[in-house]
């Protein structure tokens, strides 16, 4: 009978949180490119007796391959280009502050505060002010060969030959990615509804969390393209009539599980087999086979989906009748001058600037006066460490000094058995594909697959072989420690910073949700497609705060146990929007509307609950009087008010 840990050896929630690996399936095509595009440079470099050269270029494919992220073609353009173009002038102005001491600090200390600020814009501005300080640091700490413009543009090259690689099925894949995400979209919907009305409540929560992913990720890849086309794109106008077709069926799905009772298996089968349609493109009769409604609910099921049905399989679609339920993005050159304004005005963008100039600084400075050889590999540390959409600074220092431990053992068998040269090429022809294999795992994976990689091109650059390690991890754990210590503890950001301001702005807009569904106050927007915006913005931003919360799940007390006290309270937000979407639906379908009296009280006690979360400390439990009319359709939502207001703090 195995032995059970004793209690103070038990590993603690947190450690064991960060350790997990996240399940992923496995990008095929991402590893043969990772393949090609790093051992390709390296063998042309070989062959013509340029290795150093050809581990430039290797590196800068390394950069394309963790930029290569994205499924739709046009988004890998973005991804891969924009940002070489940064890393490019990154290693430019590293480079010529090589041996320059403390100019070379100065220099390197500025790309770090501007790296930080433009890394809050967006996931292409956060790879770009990666790559830019990233190449700084090793055009400032590694003496690169050639003049000053032949490692830029071999690691430009590098990076673009990735990008070639990823480009190169376009022609004939044209849309297939959009597709494939609709399609994708519709599955999780059918996942959901074949959890509604069951008593597996945590499985529709986690249904509900990834319809909402799903069609975020939808709407952005479709409404992005369709931005620079103008509605011109038949194809992409049938996509978004199609994603805009299935949200009354995921309006419905709280309808359904409010009810308590399973809908019948044909139903989410129907959905299934309109998601394999939206994938292939079929425009012809679908059969969706599903029972006649007897009930409200089933009605409400059945007329949304086969309203869906009806625009799937339709052909042709008027784009002067589809409306954008996020909202059309702006002009290029609008959101290029709305970002460039919000990071120079926005406090966290200067914030999170200086805590990266902070350490940067530190360790340029630590690394002019103490001399350690090829110590780059302290910044580099810190600026893989603090990238501010990788998730927790302390998970990522921990995460980061276990996978550099992995990595370093693997490139220890390396340079000790595998002889400088042609072998190089097979060797790397194997550890590049891990990189884009372990990164959806975590951070820990991925820093163990790029680790050895990293250290065989320095060793092509440099030649210092085994000589390499021990710095290396010695390197590694002083730039984790100095980004604990000036960018995690000095900067102590308040709960209510961080999580609590957010989580107490999406309760008020609830509270504006709920008026726009029954009330008519104003200012107030009560069309169906706004209603429908609305609620998409809601769950988008409750979908990032339960990320946040996940993220400060994984960091020691206590940021870790104060996130797991207030984890209830956003379910119990998710639930009131899902309770206003069932009544607005029942509405919809007959059910008497409520009256002004209903909702104003309704409102007050999301208004009173929104300023408690804003200012309290600790979750307190209020008693709350909501009381109605026998019937009502108003009545899940008020117990679902009361269940937010009646959650305690555990102190």
């Amino acid at each position: 009978m195995p032995r059970e840990f004793p209690i103070g050896l038990t590993p603690p929630d947190w450690l064991m949180r960060n350790l997990q690996s996240r399940p992923a399936p496995v990008n095929l095509p991402a590893m043969a490119r990772a393949a090609i595009g790093m051992s390709a440079p390296l063998a042309v470099g070989l062959a013509t007796g340029h290795a150093q050269y050809g581990a430039l270029a290797s590196m800068g494919a390394l950069s394309g391959v963790i930029g290569d992220t994205a499924d739709a073609y046009r988004m890998r353009l973005l991804n891969i280009a924009v940002p070489q173009l940064f890393g490019a002038l990154g290693v430019t102005l590293g480079a010529l502050v090589f041996g320059q001491g403390w100019l070379a600090v100065v220099a390197v200390t500025g790309v770090a505060l501007v790296s930080g600020m433009i890394s809050t814009i967006g996931a292409v501005a956060s790879v770009s002010g990666l790559l830019l300080l990233l190449n700084a640091v090793i055009g400032a700490g590694l003496p690169l060969p050639g003049p000053w413009w032949l490692a830029p543009a071999l690691m430009t090259g590098g990076g673009l030959l990735v990008l070639l690689l990823t480009l190169l099925a376009w022609p004939l894949r044209s849309g297939v990615p959009e597709r494939t995400a609709v399609a994708g979209t519709y599955r999780t919907v059918a996942a959901l509804l074949a959890a509604s009305g069951t008593d597996r409540t945590d499985e529709y929560d986690a249904a509900r969390h990834a319809v909402t992913q799903s069609l975020n990720q939808s709407y952005d890849l479709i409404l992005a393209h369709r931005a620079r086309h103008h509605g011109r794109s038949r194809e992409l106008t049938r996509l978004l009539a199609q994603l805009n077709a299935i949200t009354p069926v995921v309006e419905a799905a709280p309808m359904a599980h409010l009810a308590g009772r399973p809908l019948p298996p044909e139903i989410p089968a129907a959905v299934r087999h309109l998601a394999q349609a939206v994938d292939t493109g079929y425009t012809g009769p679908i059969d969706l086979r599903i029972p006649t409604p007897t009930t409200e609910t089933a009605r409400a099921v059945d007329h949304a989906l086969r309203h869906a049905a009806e625009v799937v399989t339709s052909p042709d679609v008027d784009p002067r009748g589809i409306d954008d339920r996020l909202g059309r993005p702006a002009a290029l050159g609008v959101r290029t001058a709305r970002a460039a304004r919000n990071v120079v005005l926005s406090a966290h963008s200067w914030r999170y600037g200086l805590r990266l100039a902070l350490c940067i600084g530190i360790a340029q400075a630590l690394v002019s006066l103490v001399p350690v050889p090829r110590s780059y590999w302290v910044a580099l540390t810190i600026t893989f460490v603090l990238k501010p959409d990788f998730g927790s600074v302390f998970s990522r220092a921990l995460l980061r000094a276990l996978g550099t431990v992995a990595g370093l053992l693997i490139a220890a068998a390396v340079l000790a058995e595998v002889p400088r040269g042609w072998w190089d090429v097979p060797v790397i022809l194997i550890l590049a594909p891990l990189i884009p294999a372990l990164t959806p795992r975590g951070y820990g994976y991925q820093t163990a697959a790029i680790t050895p990689v990293i250290l065989l091109l320095s060793d092509i650059l440099n030649h210092q072989g085994t000589a390499l390690l021990v710095p290396r991890l010695l390197d590694s754990l002083l730039g984790c420690a100095i980004a604990l210590v000036a960018g995690y503890l000095l900067w102590p950001e308040s709960w209510h910073t961080r999580v609590g301001d957010r989580l107490a702005n999406a309760v008020a807009d609830t509270a504006r949700y709920v008026e726009s569904a029954f009330g008519d106050p104003p200012d107030t927007p009560t069309d169906p497609a706004s209603r429908a915006r609305m609620r998409r913005r809601l769950y988008r931003d409750l979908s990032a705060i339960r990320t946040e919360f996940q993220r400060a799940l994984t960091e020691p007390p206590p940021t870790g146990r104060r996130a797991a006290a207030w984890w209830p309270l956003v379910v119990a937000v998710e639930r009131i929007v899902d309770a206003t979407t069932a009544a607005r639906v029942r509405v919809g379908h007959g059910a008497a509307a409520p009256s002004s009296l209903e909702v104003d009280q309704v409102v007050l006690q999301l208004d009173e609950l929104s300023e408690g979360v804003r200012h309290a400390e600790s979750l307190i439990a209020v008693r709350t009087d909501l009381t109605g009319p026998a019937g009502s359709v108003l009545e899940p939502l008020r117990q679902e008010v009361a269940a937010a207001r009646a959650i305690a703090s555990p102190h």
